[in-house]
This record gives C-alpha cells, structure tokens and sequence, in this order.
C-alpha cells in the first residue's frame, strides 16, 4: 500500500511539474494527490498492512486488533498535521490580503518615485536593491509581481524588460531568503519553529546579500545593461496615486513586519499576529478617504471584501494538497521511524556530507517547487532550533529556485507576466542565478566555520 501512495505522490507531482504543456491548473493534481494520499494511508492502516507515527514518535497500528487508541492515533495524527498546515495557509491569507489592500489603494505607485534616472546600469542596482528589500518584506512573489508591473511602466522596450525581470526574480528570490515573512519555505521554517527571526537575520543576511550583488554585479557589465532608456517617472504619477496610497502603503509594510515581533514578545504562533495586523489595516482601510471627493458608492472599490476577492485561492489551495500528501507520507511508518526520516538515514549513509544534500536540495528547488522540498525535508531531519543544518536550507531553498525560470513563485510570476522562454532564461540567466547561489553558499559555510 506504501508503494501506491508512492505512485500517486510521484504521478501528481509530475502533472505539476508540467503544468504548463499539459494545460492544467497545478492546484487540481496537488489537491487530488494530497486527498488520494490520505485515502490510501486510510486504507492500508486499517487493513493492517501500514501502521502511522505521530510528532511525538508514538506508532499506532490496526494489525492484531482494532484498537480504539489506534484509530484516535491516526486521527489526531492527521490533525496534527491539518493544523500545522492551516497555521501556514492563514498567514499567507492574512499577508495576501494585505497586500492586496494597499495594492486597491495603489499603494506601489510609490515606488515609482524611486526610480528617476535614465542609466541602465543604474536601474538595475535601484530595482534589485528595491526587490531584495521588499521581498523582504511582502514576500518575493507579490515583490516580483509589483516590479514587474513597474518595469512595464517605465521601460517601453520588451525585450530590455526581459533581462531586468530575470534580474528582479534573483534579487527577490535572494531578499526573500533571510526573512521569516520572505518565502514561503522561509516561513514553513519559522512557524514550525525550526528557525528564529534572530538566526535567520544573523546567518543568512550575508550570504543572501552576496547571492543577490554577485549577479547583479556581473550583469551590470553584460550589453543589455549598457546605455541608457526612456524613463518617465513623473507621466501619469499624480493621476495614479490616491490620498491614501502612502499611508496605506506604509501601514500595510508595517503591519507585516509587526508579525515577528508580535511572535517575539507573546510566544504565540506568527498566523495570530497576522490576523492582528490584518483587523488593523482592514479597520483603517474602512475609514480613510482614498479620493478628495470620495462617495459612499465608490468604498467597495477600496474595501477589504475587494482585496479578498482578488487573492490567489488557487495558490492557497495548492499549498494545501501538496503539503498534505508530504505529510500522509511523513506519518507511514517503515521499522521505527517515519517514512521521510528512513529515508533522511539512507541519503546520509549514500552522502556522508550534509551540506551537499542541501546544496542539492537548492538544485533541485529549480527543477522541483521548493514547497513540498522543505516539507519533505522538514520530515526528515531532526536538529536543533537555529542549527545549521535548517538555516542552510532555508537559503539553499530561497535561493537555488532563481536557476530556472520554474524554480521559484518569483520565476514562474515573472515568467507568466512578461512571457519569458525557459530556454531563453537557460541560456542567458541561469549561469548568473548559480554563481549568485554558490556564492552565497560558500559565504554561508564559511561564516558557520568561523563562527558556528
């Protein structure tokens, strides 16, 4: 029974993987992978032939007798699991929403003001410094997604736009790395309390600095980055912008960033804080006047109820199913240890040196999505808070992405928005996205070698 719900694992992800030729939503293969996992667990344990382990290593098993202890057993395990799942998918809700928020209050527009200067190469440093900062912040996705919809404004030429783009998706994935509200492996990490605010700032801000300049220096010296471009920043500035676009833009940032230090002072998990931050931005978004003459009539085109219809259900919902059937294999049990931990030994004993598992982690986070890696991962290793071994996964994870146009949320958003070919980023981009990666990896052993 392990073997089909192998089958139907290894089956799903390969729909996701080709979500594109195959024209599929990846959301439908992860959702029906990640119930069809449970299912087959289900089955396979009370018929005996699976047995199931919970967090606190406890095996709970049917074979012999049906015990009313091994059914709670698979029951709470399997609520375990939801919740700490759902703890993730309504941080993510909360932080989405928020952004959206300030995004109906154009908010962004702002940033426009920053970009004043006509010189490619300049532009380059103010978009990647802009991107690795707000990544930081918002997360690399809605950071890429905000750029990218900046450059359409500011740079008329697409195929100029292709370059800075690729370049916006490395910075963002590199900004991302370091903050717990960066990405959402970063995040999976923080709220399954593998890591901390502090460990992450401590360890990873240089190496995901390094993973960020390195590229963007070299590139700064490539032709398409020579010379200089058509930079209006001023046309249409006054006629985007509303009353409330700064305010918001400064409460919503604020608000998020506020989720770490709620987490620090009250010890209580990040998606309470989040939904704290949302009630406040939801309750200021109801009272500002975003126009000078501002109707009644018009407040539902600024209001919360708008920005949650325009968040990505779809996304939410692919988390859901793909971290969920990463969990219906976790909790099968093979001798005394869970599937993902049994197999965590193996690769140890094939691989001796750990860093090189993560260091392939990161590689394959380009070809496979780095969400069920980290959830696998997560599964397999048992170390310390702020060891090691999770911070450089979370780089590794944050950052290795960046080599395929696939490989991240960032990639794949740039990629849908401005169209860019797979071979094309292969060819051009991805040779700079590994140097960044090895750069930043090197930095990172280094530092712990040093000071570890």
């Amino acid at each position: 029974m392990f073997a089909a719900i192998l089958v139907v694992f290894v089956i799903g992800y390969l729909a996701i993987v080709f979500e594109h030729p195959l024209k599929l939503d990846k959301t439908v293969p992860a959702l029906i992978m990640g119930a069809l996992c449970w299912a087959l667990l289900a089955i396979g344990f009370h018929n005996g032939s699976l047995s199931v382990i919970d967090s606190h290593d406890h095996i709970f098993s049917f074979a012999g007798s049906h015990s009313a202890d091994a059914e709670d057993g698979f029951v709470n395990c399997l609520l375990h699991h939801l919740g700490k799942t759902a703890e993730i998918l309504v941080f993510l809700i909360g932080a989405m929403t928020i952004v959206e928020i300030v995004d109906l209050h154009r908010g962004f527009e702002i940033l426009k003001g920053y970009v004043k200067t006509k010189s490619k190469k300049k532009l380059l440093w103010i978009l990647g410094i802009l991107s690795f900062i707000l990544s930081a912040i918002i997360d690399n996705l809605t950071a890429t997604i905000v750029l990218v919809t900046l450059l359409r404004k500011i740079i008329p030429d697409r195929t100029d736009r292709l370059w800075f783009a690729s370049m916006v998706v490395i910075a963002a994935n590199a900004g991302g790395a370091w903050s717990p509200i960066g990405d959402v492996t970063t995040t999976m990490l923080w709220i399954g309390k593998k890591v901390s605010t502090a460990g992450l700032v401590q360890w990873l801000i240089i190496p995901s600095i390094i993973c960020f300049v390195i590229p963007t220096f070299v590139a700064s010296f490539l032709k398409p980055f020579k010379g200089e471009i058509k930079v209006d920043a001023k046309s249409d500035l006054k006629a985007e912008k509303l009353l409330s676009s700064k305010f918001m833009l400064f409460l919503g940032l604020g608000m998020i960033v506020f989720v770490p230090f709620f987490k620090t002072i009250t010890h209580l998990p990040p998606y309470l804080g989040m939904m704290l931050s949302l009630g406040v931005v939801w309750l200021v978004s109801e009272y500002i006047h975003p126009e000078e003459d501002f109707k009644e009539e018009r407040k539902h085109l600024y209001s919360a109820h708008m920005a949650l219809s325009r968040i990505e259900m779809s996304s939410i919902l692919f988390f859901l199913g793909i971290l969920m059937a990463v969990a219906a294999i976790e909790s099968v049990t093979i001798g005394t240890d869970g599937a993902l931990r049994y197999a965590a030994r193996g690769l140890d004993s094939f691989i001796p040196n750990q860093d090189i598992v993560v260091m392939l982690l990161g590689v394959g986070s380009a070809i496979i999505d780095n969400v069920p890696l980290v959830a696998a991962s997560m599964g397999m290793y048992e170390a310390a808070m702020d060891s090691k071994l999770w911070h450089f996964i979370a780089y590794s994870a944050g950052t290795g992405g960046s080599m395929l146009i696939i490989g991240s949320a960032a990639g794949v958003a740039a990629m849908g928005m401005e169209k860019i070919d797979f071979i094309w980023y292969l060819r051009k981009i991805s040779w700079l996205a590994a140097l960044g990666f090895l750069a930043g990896a090197m930095a990172f052993l280094g530092m712990f070698a040093i000071m570890g």
